[in-house]
């Protein structure tokens, strides 16, 4: 394994000379496997003219990292649209007590808001909360499975972000910038790392709802080579459409056919040094490998009925527990880093039944995934975390043109996120806001900080893993962010 460097340069050189049209390539060459996984693959900005002694033939070769690492790999289960944590996590016994007045006007300051006005009346927590475990941490009645767990949990109330609206709010926390076009952290750590899994992309997207806000900007490999680009896999079925060879197409007749674009590859890749030859060398191995790989990864056949009931999975039905099921197997076939999004918490109108279904679908899963990577030995080395992009208003939102009612708006300032495994202190919470849940009053945690925190537990130091291109030395937390070592075990 090589040394990881402290960053790797982007200089610009001469324009690769024409090329075979993307489209008569497949055409000509193809053989079925051409179509495998490229979309997602090959979907990131073309990065030309890396130097090719930076990025190798084998750019997904294992790299050590900067310092001894505690974590392995890391699966993110994302929480689009923002859950409310006055109603999950952060009690707040003076807003019940407030309710159906404003809150007083120094509290809010100059924070404006989409969908209410800044006199808005405050919503009392819509759940019954109670302490639970040796820790003692406070949990909403609708998350009963993660009260089963909340010891091997730490709990941080004191997030906060820049932003405000879905998209950037949520491409800010997985690239450390507001708009498109910056490396996901994904990303980052499969740049810093390489991949530990031969069969199986290093970095996976997952989706278990209507549809993610920022899109493929949130898992993108931006300015760093392509091959470093999330790969999204379908929950039901194949994970990738066309991962089957067209028939009449025996294996020998395929490998050969990949052999031969290999060596086209490298000679081209020998003239130019374009990093996005190197990447297109990869997928098309990496789909050859997906195809006996992947079906064998979503058959969850093999796993016993207990471990499917302790999820609440059913094989065929392709929800939140399927995909954190799949995680797990995942992380124990060497996959890096996992992005399971379940979208749908964005409780403009009516939060408690908003809250009441999304936990109803999310927390079974996700506790049953902390508990059964613990029982394997796995929580040791990986990393859990479980949040939005956002948090919710202390005001209610009622717009009757609208047809809202008993909702809450977006609030940046502080929300609560939850940390398992991979290094993290377990049985511990973290930070606090004031009566009324609105600002942060102890121990805030940015959300360059989190990156900062993420990256150290895998051994990285988020100021050295920087990447140059057009002339400036990037890096995930930009020129912001510290680790949180308070909650490190």
């Amino acid at each position: 394994m090589r040394e990881l460097p402290i960053h790797r340069d982007n200089m610009d050189t001469a324009e690769p000379g024409p090329a075979v049209a993307r489209r008569h390539f497949f055409r000509e060459c193809g053989v079925g496997v051409g179509k495998i996984a490229l979309a997602s693959l090959l979907s990131g900005a073309a990065t030309r003219g890396a130097l090719a002694s930076e990025l190798p033939d084998e750019p997904m070769a294992v790299r050590q990292p900067h310092y001894p690492a505690k974590a392995k790999a890391v699966i993110h289960l994302f929480m689009a649209g923002a859950p409310s944590q006055l109603d999950l996590f952060d009690h707040k016994p003076k807003l019940a007590e407030l309710e159906g007045r404003p809150i007083p006007p120094e509290v809010i300051g100059g924070q404006r808001y989409a969908f209410i006005r800044p006199d808005a009346a405050a919503l009392g927590p819509r759940f019954q909360f109670s302490r639970h475990g040796e820790s003692g941490a406070e949990l909403s009645e609708v998350l009963p499975h993660l009260a089963n767990v909340v010891d091997d949990i730490c709990l941080i109330k004191s997030v906060r972000t820049d932003q405000f609206n879905h998209a950037p709010a949520q491409i800010f926390l997985n690239t450390g910038f507001a708009q498109p076009g910056r490396p996901s952290i994904g990303s980052w750590v499969t740049y810093g790392l390489g991949a530990e899994a031969h069969d199986l992309p290093s970095f996976v997207v997952m989706s278990t709802g209507s549809g993610i806000s920022g899109g493929a900007a949130n898992w993108s490999s931006g300015f760093l080579p392509s091959v470093y680009t999330g790969v999204r896999f379908r929950n039901q079925g194949d994970p990738i459409l066309n991962v089957s060879s067209p028939e009449g197409i025996d294996p020998t007749v395929q490998r050969e056919s990949l052999d031969l674009i290999e060596n086209l590859n490298r000679r081209r890749l020998e003239v130019d040094g374009d990093p996005e030859i190197a990447t297109r060398i990869s997928a098309y191995e990496m789909a050859f490998r997906l195809q006996s790989s992947a079906p064998e990864l979503m058959d969850l056949r093999s796993e016993t009925p207990e471990t499917l009931e302790k999820y609440g999975c059913d094989p065929d039905k392709p929800d939140f527990a399927r995909a954190c099921l799949l995680a797990r197997r995942m992380v124990e076939r060497g996959v890096r880093f996992i992005n399971i999004y379940h979208e749908g918490w964005d409780a403009h109108s009516n939060v408690e039944g908003n809250s009441r279904r999304n936990c109803g679908a999310t927390d079974q899963a996700s506790a049953a995934l902390v508990a059964d990577l613990k029982q394997r030995g796995l929580l040791d080395e990986t990393l859990v975390i479980w949040g939005g992009e956002f948090g919710r208003t202390p005001m209610v939102e009622s717009n009757p043109a609208l047809g809202r009612k008993l909702g809450r708006d977006h609030h940046p300032q502080a929300f609560t996120m939850w940390m398992a495994g991979g290094g993290i202190r377990p049985g511990m919470t973290w930070g606090a806001t004031d009566e009324l849940g609105f600002h942060v009053t102890e121990n805030p945690v940015h959300i360059h900080d989190l990156q900062a925190t993420i990256l150290h537990l895998l051994g990285l130091d988020h100021e050295r893993l920087t990447f140059t291109y057009q002339g400036r030395s990037f890096r995930l937390t930009d020129v912001h962010g510290h680790v949180v070592r308070d909650i490190l075990a």
